[in-house]
């Protein structure tokens, strides 16, 4: 029997959303596919930075580009853009009171590079003690580091990633290496977007808002997760070691016949089962590698034995022979691949919207799934001040004439 669906999670709650580039705008979209109204202010003429990274652009049904860059894309639909020039007064006037009327406002300026316009945390919440102002920054609203700029690669390299991620030292191709997204903007999003259902959810019970101080810096180290606390908790510094992993093996990339696999042996029974696929059950119970603690400790002798195993059989034997005895496994796919996988087909992680220039706009789905409120796509990511009319009467009951070009 189907769950009869409800309103979504946040349908009624008014996001204003000052935030450019990633990790603010990763938010407040997560925020708009959970049902919140976001309205995104923009400077007229120019919009988000991201508007510019480009190529690549949406292209029209002719082929032509729209001028819409795939960035910006990524992070802004389910929103609706505003056009303010809040540097002028008449500009941080009419925020304010779109403000007033908000239940939360998102943004990244530098520490204390909204309060000479009066849209700070302390001047909003002054004026509406329910609002929940959520600011993220590189460091922080306090530390030797706050008025510094922060972006998502500085903070790999400062909060200790990329000293665990490439090649290790002796390797082919060694030396420190950031992700290949930005990885840290978008997991400060995240946690942003947990922080202010949180708040939200306090202030039900307390009937008043308050500020979030979110730091880049602060989300990377809290992600260091394991390796964190491998050296707080054993005192040793984790260093680089390409695909695998410090405290499992075997568990990294694996060279086959055809090109390469991924084998992520979580436990001595997978590794067992493994060892008779690969036509070596003695390996199992060989003194060096029976249990995981001595595979990690013997590792060297017995990555290349694997190795020598491995480069019998293409990528995609390998996956059906050890799927078929429960070893887990999977290629290494280039994101054409990510979007033919037949999972990622029949998961629906590819959607499509309606689109004022291009017709139609490609996306990625919300990989949240509520059985009885689901994620909803309202709108496509916004031409700069689409809806400022539309927005200005909404909210403030005012005509486009008051907003500041």
């Amino acid at each position: 029997m189907a769950t009869p669906l409800r309103a979504a999670p946040l349908s009624g709650i008014r996001v204003l959303d000052l935030s450019r580039i990633l990790a603010g705008p990763w938010a407040s979209q997560m925020l708009g596919d959970l049902g919140a109204d976001v309205v995104k202010v923009e400077q007229p003429g120019r919009g988000d930075d991201t508007r510019s990274w480009g190529p690549p652009y949406l292209k029209d049904e002719d082929g032509n580009s729209t001028g819409e860059t795939a960035y910006f894309l990524c992070a802004n639909r389910n929103k609706r853009s505003l056009a303010i020039d809040f540097a002028t007064e008449a500009g941080q006037a009419l925020v304010r009171q779109l403000a007033l009327k908000a239940d939360v406002v998102v943004e990244n300026f530098k520490h204390g590079g909204l309060k000479q316009y009066s849209l700070d945390a302390e001047s909003l919440l002054a004026a509406n003690p329910r609002l929940v102002y959520c600011s993220i920054t590189g460091f922080g609203q306090t530390g030797p580091y706050a008025a510094r700029a922060g972006y998502d690669f500085l903070i790999q390299g400062m909060g200790g990633l990329m000293s665990v991620t490439g090649a290790a030292d002796g390797e082919p191709g060694a030396g420190p290496q950031k992700v290949g997204v930005a990885q840290i903007d978008i997991l400060t999003g995240l946690y942003a977007t947990v922080a202010i259902q949180a708040a939200l959810a306090e202030r039900e019970r307390s009937g008043l808002g308050q500020h979030i101080d979110l730091a880049l810096l602060d989300v990377q180290v809290a992600c260091l997760a394991n390796q964190g606390s491998n050296y707080l908790a054993g005192g040793s510094l984790p260093g680089r070691m390409g695909n695998a992993h410090p405290n499992i093996a075997p568990y990294q990339d694996f060279p086959t016949a055809d090109g390469d696999m991924i084998l992520a042996v979580g436990n001595d029974a997978q590794f067992a089962r493994f060892c008779t696929c690969a036509g070596h059950p003695e390996w199992a119970s060989d003194a060096r590698f029976a249990t995981n603690a001595l595979r990690v400790a013997n590792r060297a002798v017995m990555i290349p034995l694997l190795r020598q195993a491995t480069v019998m059989r293409t990528t995609a034997e390998w996956i059906a022979l050890l799927e078929a005895h429960a070893v887990p496994c999977g290629p290494i796919n280039r994101i054409d691949q990510v979007f033919a996988d037949p999972q990622v087909q029949a998961r629906g992680l590819r959607i499509e919207l309606g689109h004022a220039l291009a017709g139609r706009v490609p996306l990625v789905a919300n990989p949240v799934r509520l059985s009885a409120s689901p994620v909803s796509y309202r709108r496509p990511p916004p031409l700069l001040g689409q809806h400022t009319d539309e927005v200005l009467a909404e909210w403030l009951g005012i005509g486009s004439a008051a907003a500041p070009a």
